[in-house]
């Protein structure tokens, strides 16, 4: 058996996982294979660079354990690394009254979940620390803040090089075969005889997981997310992260402020199906993502389950008139001639045949394999403590 662990996705999660995976098993062969030619291309960098101190996440879950690890470890990383971060806090806004139960709900499960310094806040003491934002009460969650995940992404990559890991780029993996006790990762660089395997393929996750012989038991489902800029006179409408209370009838936080670690404030994301698993554009089509998406049971399900909520996502798309009334709930000065053009990014979220998110985590093992196959939001955050996670599971199957 060769003494080589092949890490499948030069992603955050990917990257973080190998430079764990280089410390657990010292004197093993690491070698990361991304497609792109440079690491951390999609989901890590785009998005919006928050650092989730694990609010939202169910008690016990692995998100909110991980999160709560991670985020910790992701600041002493970006310390030691010299990374742009900032631990400016956040806030999360009811605005209405019948929004203040479930933001008491968020505050107790916060601190289930172990988040130091959480405040309830009245309208006075939030306009102290947001002045434009607008709301009956607020959580402060002093641990949040913002960092430079593609810095993070080339610093791992160097970290793993450095200790002898090779990152490889260009190498699209075609095939993955099991030969007796070894595997071979087959990608347009070559092939590469592996003893144990670690998927972290994003977007792909399910189909590279698929190689190796393993039911899609979930699809990966692609949702683009949409952000406007604040131009520059106004950008002290916001200081840091004003967030909303998560509605229960979608599934996604809602779009929100975030001031950006290079500057800048992004509002945003929207979640809408994006027509391509990198469609970062409306206009982005792959025929083959869309008859793959389209074929699938599961999302009918999920569209037909939030019908109303997902035609509303659309039709916010396209009207920056009714992105803009959603930004003004909680900060009513922001106008339509306020917003510009911003990014977008896609999130890989994996669905279940009956139509339900897959809302933690989820990995698949094997003797000498291991595949994520759902990690969105808040994995970036926690990538650091993912990876000693799929360490551990690593070294149990063994």
């Amino acid at each position: 058996m060769t003494n080589r662990i092949v890490v499948v996705g030069g992603g955050i999660v990917g990257l973080a996982t190998a430079w764990r995976l280089s410390e657990r098993f010292p004197g093993t062969r690491l070698t990361v294979l991304e497609k792109e030619p440079e690491v951390g291309r999609h989901q890590s960098s785009h998005n919006s660079g928050v650092l989730h101190a694990g609010l939202y996440y169910k008690t016990g879950s692995r998100k909110a354990r991980l999160a709560v690890r991670g985020i910790r470890q992701m600041v002493e990383f970006c310390k030691s690394q010299s990374i742009a971060h900032d631990v400016c806090g956040k806030v999360v806004v009811a605005v209405t009254p019948d929004e203040i139960p479930r933001l008491q709900a968020l505050f107790a499960r916060g601190t289930a979940n172990g988040l130091e310094g959480l405040r309830w806040l009245t309208p006075e003491q939030l306009h102290e620390i947001e002045p434009h934002a607008s709301g009956v009460a607020a959580v402060h969650v002093p641990q949040e803040g913002i960092a430079d995940y593609p810095a993070v992404c080339r610093a791992l990559s160097r970290e793993i090089q450095a200790r002898g890991g090779e990152v490889i780029t260009g190498a699209e993996v075609r095939a993955i075969r099991r030969e007796g006790s070894t595997w071979r990762v087959e990608t347009g660089a070559g092939d590469y005889p592996a003893g144990r395997i670690v998927t972290c393929a994003g977007l792909y996750a399910d189909r590279v997981a698929a190689l190796t012989g393993k039911p899609r038991g979930v699809r990966i489902v692609p949702f683009r997310g949409e952000y406007y800029g604040i131009r520059p006179e106004r950008q002290y409408l916001v200081r840091n992260l004003i967030y909303p209370v998560p509605d229960p009838a979608f599934p996604f936080l809602g779009v929100h402020y975030t001031r950006m670690v290079q500057g800048g404030i992004e509002a945003g994301p929207n979640a809408v199906l994006a027509l391509s698993r990198e469609g970062y554009r409306k206009s982005d089509v792959r025929v083959g993502d869309l008859a793959d998406a389209l074929a699938f049971s599961g999302l009918w399900k999920f569209l037909a389950k939030y019908s109303a909520t997902c035609w509303m996502e659309v039709r916010r798309s396209f009207s920056k008139e009714l992105f803009c009334a959603t930004l003004q709930r909680l900060v009513p000065e922001i106008q339509l001639e306020d917003l510009v053009p911003g990014g977008a990014g896609v999130r890989a979220q994996a669905i279940t045949a009956d139509g339900a998110l897959v809302e933690d985590f989820h990995f698949i093992e094997g003797p000498g394999e291991l595949h994520v196959v759902n990690a969105p939001s808040p994995a970036a955050t926690a990538s650091l403590a993912i990876g000693e996670e799929i360490a551990d599971a690593l070294a149990r199957n063994s």
